[in-house]
């Protein structure tokens, strides 16, 4: 079987796989932040947070719920970097934004962040942040989830089927699943321009 074959055979398995109830769930939860009138703020690191910039684009657009990335503003990002550290980026950045109890937090992450092994502590400082304040945390993530599964009132893991693939089905069904979301009848209030272009 070719590389090509596999990866193919696998993204398939996963989608057999993935959780339809949790999904189900975040689509609730969503249009629950969306009534109260709260903001989303998409926090990823790597290609998660490109995926964040685009799911940002989808939500405002298609689904009318105001959101946020703090990784499309680069110098912002950088300056905290460099001034305060890595760790406190995204915390410091909601602080500013004034989260409140009414939004939601949307963690894209392979791995959910795992403060004892200090990888992603960007995001394990901004789940604190969000839980002290109430608003409510979502993800979607791949492996075990880490702290975002173990916190979020909304979690899909994106179910691990070849460990050494971890990285591109995890985040590329991110986008499998955030599509799912802003097409959801619960959410999806405009209309995509190729589905309504006359032909």
């Amino acid at each position: 079987m070719s590389f090509t074959e596999e990866h193919l055979r696998e993204a398939a398995a996963i989608l057999q796989r993935l959780d339809a109830a949790a999904i189900e769930t975040l689509a609730q939860r969503l249009a629950q932040v969306r009534a109260a009138n709260g903001r989303i703020f998409f926090l990823g690191v790597g290609g998660s947070a490109a995926n964040c910039s685009h799911a940002v684009n989808d939500f405002r657009k298609l689904a009318g719920i105001e959101c946020y990335a703090p990784t499309d503003n680069v110098a912002e990002l950088t300056a905290r970097i460099n001034d305060e550290g890595w760790e406190s980026t995204f915390a410091e950045w909601l602080k500013v934004s004034r989260l409140r109890r009414e939004d939601g937090v949307f963690v894209l992450s392979v791995g959910g962040g795992d403060e004892r092994r200090n990888i992603s502590p960007n995001l394990v400082t901004a789940l604190k942040y969000a839980r002290s304040v109430g608003a409510t945390i979502m993800g979607v993530v791949g492996r075990d989830g880490g702290y975002t599964a173990q916190v979020a009132d909304a979690a899909v893991i994106v179910p691990t089927v070849n460990p050494a693939a971890v990285t591109p089905h995890a985040e590329a069904f991110q986008a499998v699943i955030w599509h799912l979301l802003v097409s959801h009848p619960l959410l999806k209030r405009n209309p995509t321009k190729w589905e309504t272009a006359d032909s």
